[in-house]
């Protein structure tokens, strides 16, 4: 909603007393008691601090009429006409007091900060309130005296009527006064009739429940999933909390997602005025579009792909001057064809930044009106494009490239295990007859393609993915690593030229964009892989020209060893973290120079704003990036960085949880796993056959005190000298399987090597009990610790 027309700032301090109409009160009663309407109609003209006296004051009253009076505005209290709100002063039920307490709860789909009141007596609705930016204190220096206030904080303002239907008031911050009650999102068990609940937090750090009273509960039943907030407690006992929102059956395997999506605060509603904005577009014709219709475009994805918004084709280059080279087209779904700047839909999908996948479902960044149909590339119909055609040398380099708006017809909707089998020698029905025209074509630009990609060395770093099947009633159906076939290696090379073409452009028409830029590790992180390979026998350089090609040397060094694994991990948590920029710094893993999101408009926001600067800067149309985007960039890219890392933890949040309910049915069974972290508090253990992440809690380890050593990434034992170190086969048996946090409990039953006893001193935890045994103490374990596993940069993420 618009500011720009509200009141400027009020100054602050304490609150002035509001001064009261005195004459209009006369005009309307001669002396003696007022009305029930006169007494209305005065709070009304009098907000503020106005109470039994001022009342008597401005009607005259005196004497034997004070009594009546009083008499009269109890009974307008108890008829539910008039409150006495926190500072004693009388107004009408429904209205807001001039100041007041407010509790900031959310932020709309304008980014406006929401708050409701407090206190609020009476039978009607709370209202909304809409906080006006900007008014927090200034200090002598015109610095703020205090953070500005944000969602969970409590203010007291001064509270103006607004013309707006959806908020009618509008509060001005004279001081923020503390935090609220934190929410908290988690599975209710109820007690035994009339006994108090509890409530059990899916955040795996929160090791605590809390108590959920019976009038707290609402309409909440056993097993449900909910929203609560913490409520002042007492010193002693479980800390106590009330429900406020109910999601229904948090036993329910399609609640799953619906955890990771409430608990990480991602969007999964569309609002209304977005869905219309998306029900409005029509499909758009050839009009000034290039025809591509007779070009056999074809999309190559994962077989249960949601999505398909990009499209390939090459062939031999027919010019002379280019012998052995290649012509390749990489098209894409002409999103802001359709989602105009400010547009609702556009200030959705800012708001999203991106899509987020999870095993059942996906939330989109866009409306499916929009996202499957106007903007998915589907086989035989004509879609609206961008493409992007360019020509490379038979050694793979590009000579050149061009934008264009066109209208294309995809030929085929593939999957990349189709493509594959074609390739190798068994096509089907569907690729046979592409095979020679289309796929052959193809797969030879990409051989020339991937010579340049051999050049350049970006860093090759190849981890196994692991794909949960969801079956009909949304329970986990099985767990498989994930196939790999060469067809993606060519989808993703195809891509990367393509973002590498519009960076380019964007430049060379002196247009600001937001790059993915990706930098170098740290010199701290360097120095630590360095003493860690060191223990291998394997030498690393620290020196300031680090390459991509030297983390591929000892990759290559270690490939097919027993450290293969653990030489992946620790070289990829040693990088530092993709993300989104308006400056350049280039991308460090993919080894270029200028490197932006072109390819995926659909879901992500990054590469919509692309799509725009090069529809500015080539001149393309009336729908590319206006001005107050230009000046929005740097705060546009935090924020999809910060999208992109949510979606990120709650895609992996989502499928420990699902991991850990189909798991949960095995509790006892023996597994083979290697250790995947080690920290002084014990080792996370991954699965082979599931993926499946757990933690051996260090207290089960035997009758030892171990030592961390961070370098080795090891735990030694003192006396014994056992060594459990990253990257160890070894035999677990499950314990624990928590499906509401994704937590798994292990105990060690083989694995781990002697070695040197570690002596005295260091960081470790010593088992009470006898030497030698490796079982769990009588109590219940607490769930296990959030696993802080490695980043990832699958396909779309580089």
């Amino acid at each position: 909603m618009n500011l720009a027309s509200r009141k400027p700032p009020i100054k602050t301090g304490a609150p002035k007393k509001t001064p009261v109409n005195k004459t209009t009160a006369r005009k309307k009663s001669g002396g003696g008691v007022p009305t029930r309407e006169q007494i209305l109609e005065f709070l009304k003209d009098n907000p503020g601090k106005t109470g039994k006296r001022e009342i008597g004051r401005a009607f005259g009253v005196k004497g034997d009429d004070r009594i009546p009076l009083k008499q009269l505005l109890k009974a307008m209290s108890d008829d539910g006409l008039i409150v006495r709100d926190e500072t004693k002063s009388l107004r009408r039920v429904g209205e807001m007091p001039p100041v007041t307490v407010i509790e900031i709860t959310h932020t709309d789909t304008d980014g406006e900060l929401i708050a409701r009141p407090v206190s609020w007596p009476g039978e009607d609705p709370m209202p909304l309130i809409v906080v006006a930016p900007d008014t927090q204190r200034r200090g002598r220096r015109g610095q703020t005296d205090e953070p500005p206030a944000g969602v969970g904080d409590r203010v007291l303002a001064r509270i103006d009527k607004s013309e707006d239907e959806t908020y009618p008031y509008e509060a001005r911050v004279v001081r923020r006064i503390g935090k609220g009650a934190e929410r908290i999102l988690g599975l209710y068990r109820a007690g035994p009739k009339g006994k108090s609940g509890r409530l059990i937090p899916v955040e795996k750090k929160l090791r605590v429940e809390f108590e959920i009273a019976s009038e707290d509960a609402g309409e909440a039943e056993d097993g449900n999933l909910v929203f609560a907030e913490t409520l002042p407690g007492k010193r002693y006992g479980l800390a106590r909390a009330r429900i406020r929102e109910v999601f229904g059956d948090g036993n329910d395997p399609r609640s799953i997602s619906l955890i990771a999506i409430h608990a990480h605060g991602i969007p999964d509603a569309f609002p209304d005025d977005v869905l219309k904005d998306a029900d409005a577009a029509r499909h758009q014709g050839l009009k000034a579009r290039t025809d591509l219709r007779d070009i056999p475009l074809i999309t190559i994805d994962p077989a249960d792909a949601r999505d398909h918004d990009d499209a390939v084709w090459a062939a031999p280059d027919t010019d002379p001057k280019n012998q052995g080279g290649v012509v390749a087209i990489v098209a894409i779904a002409d999103v802001a064809g359709y989602v105009r700047p400010n547009s609702p839909m556009d200030r959705e999908a800012r708001k999203r930044g991106n899509s987020t996948y999870f095993p059942d479902r996906v939330v989109p960044m866009l409306p499916e009106r929009i996202s499957n149909d106007l903007c998915s590339l589907v086989e035989g119909e004509d879609r609206a494009c961008f493409a992007v055609r360019m020509t490379f040398d038979r050694h793979g380099a590009k000579r050149g490239h061009e934008f264009i708006r066109g209208l294309m017809r995809s030929a085929a909707s593939l999957s990349y295990k189709q493509v594959q089998h074609a390739i190798d020698g068994t096509p089907d029905d569907t690729t046979g007859p592409l095979l020679e025209p289309v796929l052959k074509p193809l797969w030879a630009a990409y051989r020339i393609l991937a010579k340049a990609r051999e050049t350049r060395a970006p860093l090759d770093l190849d981890l196994p993915e692991y794909k949960i099947d969801i079956d009909s009633e949304g329970r986990v159906g099985a767990i498989r690593i994930g196939e790999k076939f060469e067809s993606m290696k060519l989808i993703e090379e195809f891509m990367i030229q393509a973002n590498v073409c519009a960076a380019e452009t964007a430049e060379a028409q002196r247009r600001s964009l937001i790059y993915r830029i990706h930098d170098a590790p740290s010199r701290e992180k360097l120095v630590a892989l360095a003493e860690f390979l060191a223990t291998l026998n394997l030498s690393f350089t620290k020196g300031e020209n680090i390459r991509p090609a030297n983390f591929n040397r000892i990759l290559k060094e270690v490939d097919g060893t027993e450290h293969d694994r653990m030489v992946s991990d620790v070289v990829l948590r040693s990088q530092a973290q993709a993300v989104y920029s308006p400056d350049n710094i280039g991308h460090f893993g993919l080894n270029l120079r200028r490197y932006a999101h072109f390819t995926s408009p659909i879901r992500r926001y990054a590469d919509l704003t692309v799509h725009r600067a090069l529809i500015a800067g080539l001149g393309l149309g009336k729908d590319g990036q206006p001005d107050d985007e230009l000046s929005e960039l740097a705060e546009i890219a935090e924020h999809i960085s910060t999208t992109e890392r949510r979606s990120m933890i709650a895609e992996r949040d989502s499928k420990d949880r699902f991991i850990a309910a189909f798991l949960e049915a095995r509790i006892g069974a023996e597994f083979r796993g290697r250790i995947a972290g080690v920290t002084r508090f014990g080792l996370f253990v991954k699965l082979d056959d599931t993926g499946a992440d757990g933690f051996v809690p260090i207290s089960t380890l035997g009758g030892d005190f171990y030592r961390h050593d961070e370098i080795l990434h090891a735990l030694t034992g003192e006396r014994t000298g056992q060594t459990y170190r990253m990257g160890d086969r070894v035999l677990v048996r499950l314990e624990e399987a928590v499906p509401i946090t994704g937590g798994m409990r292990f105990e060690l039953l083989e694995g781990g090597s002697e070695g040197k006893p570690a002596g005295r001193g260091g960081a470790g935890r010593r088992r009470p009990g006898s030497p030698g045994k490796a079982r769990s103490g009588g109590s219940r374990p607490k769930p296990p610790a959030k696993n802080t596993r490695p980043k990832k940069l699958p396909r779309g993420k580089n």
